[in-house]
């Protein structure tokens, strides 16, 4: 284990069938100005239209659990969930690195 306590994620989404840069915009707003956000990475996948990569880094795991409950956040998730087709992983990582 590190002696950081930063907090990951990385995840692959679909978007419904055209709409992933839609969905990727609406994503990115909602995560504006974020306290305890150090990383936030959109990757597209080149050979699916619909997918793409999210990669997350957080100073801790309390960061992005309070970040849940902010009206911005929660607001995005409702905007969203009609242009999200699926959630295909989703894993926690401990990130290891400088990040500030």
């Amino acid at each position: 284990m590190s002696e950081n306590n930063y907090f990951g994620l990385l995840g692959n989404m679909r978007a419904v069938p055209g709409k992933r840069d839609e969905l990727i915009a609406a994503l990115q707003d909602s995560s504006r100005d974020v306290p305890g956000k150090l990383v936030y990475l959109i990757q597209l996948e080149q050979d699916d239209p619909d997918a793409f990569w999210i990669n997350e880094v957080w100073e801790t795991k309390g960061h992005y659990d309070a970040c849940l409950t902010m009206p911005q956040v929660q607001e995005g998730m409702e905007a969203t969930r009609a242009l999200i087709a699926g959630v295909e992983v989703r894993v926690e990582t401990e990130p290891l690195g400088t990040f500030d």
